[in-house]
């Protein structure tokens, strides 16, 4: 006790005399002896001197607090306690230093995240194992575990530390109460004149909960952050409101409830006109051409325009004199665009936008300018092909439209990168094509790389079957036979009452030309048990030549000579046709026109095809004298994609499809009726019209069925049909694609009985999925103009389709 007293004393003495002065103050305990440290099991006492910084001798009240901050700040102690100890005999003095260590970390976990990954949240825990156990970076991680959670819209999440002491080592377990996601009750906001409150949240995706299931209004920070930095500002600007600012963005907590308010403060600034507008720099275009781009000022009336006028979609005729910041970027990026496609990939475009008060009224208004640097157009100097290992690099190279020696163009760089994914041959999506930099000149080096997959397929098997019997099948098909485009099929099936053979092949390049040529030998046995039309045999083949269209890489010119002998099985339909009385042989010479742009195949996107057909029959021999014409037309454009829509990626697309189908009869095909004229109805025999079964669609009208099962009648055909179809497609890949569809046609008995204005109408949902058997679909139609004892009565028909797509 004496001496406890003693050291107090000598330290109040030591600190009053070093307020005093630094240096060496009279009195035994501030000239110590010696220095002690004591607790100290982990260092030697050498480190913790050079630690304290302190050496036997006067000893000042600062030296001493730097000392006592220095050994805390080594993060081995959780306490130091320094006193001044005198010996017995009252000779020597002592400054001694009573340490406490702090235990070591042997391990550390965390435990309660079920809603984020584990090693996610494990990897905020900054603490080293084998090192002394930190309160103050405890309360770090735990701050950084918080802050996690917080970014995730768990603002509820309570994290605590668990300690367990285990072989003299401490094992620290951050236990998460992760409670549920914070809830966004609604949205304030208070200082918006100019964009209605209800504008301001639909831009936002940090959207209110609702009563809807899917309407959870979830707090994201992150998605918050992007509303108050990007989507707001957006909105504003996109309206004139050019200088408009969120003052303001609090997110107020009812823990609770689990509830949110958001509340924003918005200062919107003047609204800008549109003042003068110039483009300076351009060479390659004329003023007249860049005027086109400029998205203000009368514009010509589009039919989507116009659509939106009605539906009072999009800008009204008081806002057309305010400046639209999102449509002024998109002009810009589509002039760079131009001059991309024109070969100046290094043109550059800035915009301009100067802000000013006109007239005396101050009316704040934007002049607008594109200051245009051209530069030099970029050339093709080399095009490479990587990857292809099967398909031959000449099969490729005819579907690349930049060729070296030519201008860059970009849309010649996405059409050919759309071309070879047209094929089939490669996985997709196919990887981006590389643009090099070749030379100092600015030429370009173009790189297209694929993925060679697995294309054709061998089927094979056998069957057994009442009033069949016992059959086999073999089939063959490679549409890339030889690595060389080449297409390839034999298909064989044979049995007691079957025997069928057939045999194909194409190339579309004879002898590395344009040429494309086709030839065709068949022997075809088919049972038709739909409407009960019978079995049919035909004999025959085709040869068939196709030339480009002056030049054109899209457009070609199909010349045609074939021969067929046909018979007949002895029921159904077709066993009332004597080949005996009316002609079975056919000889046939075609001509034929093909447009074809569609890209995203076997599901369109964009692009189209127009067909026209002439078939001349019995024109050298032949009993069958007639003529047959048949058209169509298919267009698509892409609404929306979903999921990126850079080359290289393959995104959800939204696209919509038109198609017209027409085709008359001019003369009588004979015993070849059956598959020469037209029948309407269902999608397994002749012309497809959802909504009805097959052949319930004659030139007489609708024939009512009650059974569900029409039977194929003479009657049932007709020399001229007319179909539309109006698509709404959800692409998800090449293998997937999910349609609402609408459907009008009619047939008739002579091609003059033509009339438009009468035609049945389907509609409904379908599906259609690649397999390797080939293309597989389900519709679902629903029959408008279906009749009942002359009563209308539309019903809904189920539909199966193998082997083709709409």
């Amino acid at each position: 006790m004496r001496r406890l007293i003693f050291s107090a004393v000598a330290l109040l003495v030591l600190g009053a005399t070093a307020r005093a002065q630094d240096p060496a103050v009279a009195g035994r305990c501030a000239t110590p002896d010696t220095i002690v440290f004591r607790g100290a099991t982990r260092t030697a006492d050498a480190s913790l001197r050079g630690d304290a910084g302190l050496v036997a001798g006067p000893v000042s009240y600062r030296a001493l607090d730097r000392a006592i901050k220095a050994l805390h700040a080594t993060g081995q102690f959780d306490d130091v306690a320094a006193t001044c100890e005198v010996a017995r005999d009252g000779g020597r003095t002592a400054l001694a230093f009573t340490l406490k260590e702090r235990p070591l970390l042997g391990a550390v976990d965390v435990a309660g995240t079920d809603h984020l990954p584990r090693g996610e949240v494990r990897d905020r825990v900054d603490l080293l194992i084998g090192r002394p156990v930190d309160p103050a970076q405890i309360a770090h991680s735990m701050q950084r575990i918080d802050s996690l959670y917080q970014a995730e819209g768990y603002y509820l999440a309570q994290v605590r530390p668990e300690t367990t002491l285990v072989s003299g080592q401490v094992s620290l377990l951050f236990r998460v109460d992760e409670g549920k996601r914070l809830s966004v009750s609604g949205v304030s906001v208070t200082g918006n004149q100019g964009v209605p409150d209800k504008d301001l949240v639909a831009a936002m995706e940090t959207k209110p909960e609702g009563f809807l299931w899917f309407k959870k209004g979830e707090l994201d920070a992150d998605k918050f952050a992007g509303d108050v930095g990007e989507r707001i500002p957006a909105l504003y600007s996109s309206r004139g409101y050019l200088d408009a600012q969120v003052l303001k963005d609090t997110i107020k907590v009812d823990r609770g409830r689990g509830k949110a308010l958001v509340d924003l403060t918005i200062k919107e600034g003047p609204r800008y006109r549109i003042g003068t507008f110039e483009a300076t720099g351009s060479r390659r275009f004329s003023s007249e051409d860049i005027q086109r781009f400029y998205p203000f000022g009368e514009q010509p009336k589009t039919i989507l325009g116009a659509a939106k006028g009605v539906l009072r979609v999009g800008r009204t005729s008081d806002d057309a004199s305010f400046f639209d910041q999102a449509r002024w970027d998109d002009a810009t990026r589509r002039v760079g665009e131009a001059y991309a496609n024109e070969g100046y990939i290094y043109a550059s475009v800035r915009p301009v936008v100067d802000r000013r008060r006109v007239g005396s009224d101050s009316v704040p208004t934007v002049n607008l300018r594109w200051e245009i640097d051209e530069g030099q157009p970029a050339i093709v100097n080399r095009v490479e092909i990587l990857g292809n290992d099967i398909t031959s690099e000449n099969c490729i190279r005819n579907q690349i439209f930049v060729v070296p020696g030519d201008i860059f163009r970009r849309d010649a760089l996405i059409r050919s990168y759309q071309s070879i994914g047209n094929l089939g041959f490669f996985e997709t999506p196919i990887a981006p094509p590389d643009t090099k930099r070749a030379n100092d000149q600015g030429d370009l080096d173009i790189i297209f790389r694929v993925k060679e997959k697995r294309t054709g397929n061998v089927n094979f098997g056998a069957s057994v079957g009442q009033g069949a019997g016992i059959g086999g099948f073999l089939g063959f098909d490679q549409p890339n036979l030889f690595g060389l485009c080449k297409r390839g099929s034999v298909n064989a099936q044979f049995g007691q009452y079957v025997k069928d053979f057939s045999m194909t092949y194409t190339d579309p390049f004879i002898r590395e030309s344009q040429v494309s040529g086709t030839v065709t030998a068949y022997h075809s046995q088919t049972r038709y048990y739909i409407a009960d039309v019978g079995q049919q045999t035909r004999v025959g083949g085709q040869l068939q030549i196709g030339f480009p269209l002056l030049g054109s890489r899209f457009s070609r010119v199909f010349l045609s000579y074939g021969g067929e002998r046909a018979s007949y099985g002895d029921s159904g339909l077709v066993s009332t046709i004597n080949c005996s009385i009316v002609s079975c042989k056919r000889e046939t010479m075609g001509v034929s026109y093909e447009h074809d742009t569609r890209i995203g195949l076997p599901f369109p996107t964009d692009g189209g095809k127009q067909t026209l057909s002439a078939q001349v029959n019995g024109l050298l021999f032949g009993g069958a004298k007639y003529t047959r014409y048949t058209g169509e037309m298919r267009h698509y454009a892409s609404l929306a994609q979903f999921g990126g829509g850079e080359l290289g990626s393959d995104p959800l697309t939204l696209a919509l499809g038109l198609s017209v189908r027409g085709g008359a009869v001019f003369g009588d095909p004979g015993g070849f009726y059956v598959s020469q004229k037209f029948s309407l109805g269902g999608v397994q025999y002749g012309e497809p019209l959802r909504g009805y079964e097959e052949f319930s669609i004659t030139p007489r009208g609708y024939i009512e069925n009650s059974s569900g099962a029409n039977t194929a009648q003479p009657a049932s055909f007709g020399s001229a049909f007319y179909t539309s179809t109006v698509e709404l497609d959800l692409r998800v890949n090449q293998q997937l694609n999910f349609d609402m569809f609408y459907d009008a046609g009619n047939i008739w008995a002579r091609p003059r009985d033509f009339n438009p204005t009468r035609l049945f109408r389907g509609a409904g949902v379908g599906a259609s999925i690649v397999t390797p058997l080939g293309p597989l679909g389900l519709d679902w139609g629903y029959g408008f103009d279906r009749t009942v004892n002359g009563v209308r009565s539309p019903a809904w028909q189920l539909h199966f389709k193998l082997g083709q797509l709409f």
